[in-house]
């Protein structure tokens, strides 16, 4: 997956330094951004976009980026670079303590958070050269091929899309919106079914009853969880 194609969200309260974060990443070739200029708008976005990366302001009223980063440390992992004006060792403790991946203090060089996000980014998602094993089958990523009862099978590029999306969040819920952007783009509304048919059709080809599935769970309302082989219940 190219670098480029993960969804960042970008939280500060200042619109014109989160005007120039998008400026940043836009120039760097990044075209999913998401914005929030706030601790619950930023929530929400985390909760309802699931971007891969957060970019997030330190200072803010309210809820301050500390308190977002506690409540999204509850139940995600999702890399996050904390920003602040304050650049005092303490402050840049309490961010990692929390769980925060890296810490930039303002002012900092665009070139600079480009590197640190890129480097965030290649350690979260590692280029998937090996094997994913699942409950019944083993998906061989870098050839888009599944191995289930000794017989290959072949991912087409939708599915393989789409197992990637699942695995780059696996044991978390990857809701049907975000899904059917990944392969259908931004106006995916209406295309709730072309999702159903390709769950389906990669069910059929990792799971060992697709019509029990043990590894793509549907959840009810929301979308669908990967469960790798480690965390099987």
């Amino acid at each position: 997956m190219a670098m480029t194609n993960y969804k960042i969200l970008l939280v500060d309260d200042d619109c014109d330094l989160l005007e120039m974060l998008l400026s940043i990443f836009r120039r760097a070739g990044y075209t999913k951004l998401l914005t929030a200029s706030s601790g619950p708008e930023a929530l929400r976005a985390w909760k309802e976009d699931q971007p891969d990366l957060i970019i997030l302001d330190v200072m803010m009223p309210g809820m301050d980026g500390f308190s977002v980063l506690k409540e999204i440390r509850r139940t995600s992992r999702v890399p996050v670079l904390m920003l602040t004006a304050r650049g005092e060792a303490e402050d840049r403790i309490e961010g990692l303590e929390i769980g925060a991946d890296d810490y930039l203090p303002k002012p900092f060089l665009p070139r600079e958070l480009l590197l640190r996000a890129g480097a965030i980014l290649s350690r979260a998602y590692p280029e998937q050269n090996g094997l994913v094993e699942l409950a019944g089958a083993t998906v061989d990523m870098a050839n888009a091929e599944v191995w289930k009862n000794g017989e290959k099978q072949t991912l087409t590029a939708k599915e393989l899309q789409l197992f990637e999306k699942l695995y780059q969040n696996a044991g978390r819920i990857v809701t049907t919106g975000v899904l059917c952007e990944t392969i259908c783009g931004e106006f995916w509304q209406g295309y709730e079914s072309t999702l159903s048919t390709h769950i389906r059709h990669l069910r059929e080809k990792i799971e060992e009853n697709p019509s029990k599935p043990v590894s793509l769970i549907t959840v009810k309302g929301l979308g669908y969880r990967l469960n790798l082989k480690e965390v099987q219940p």
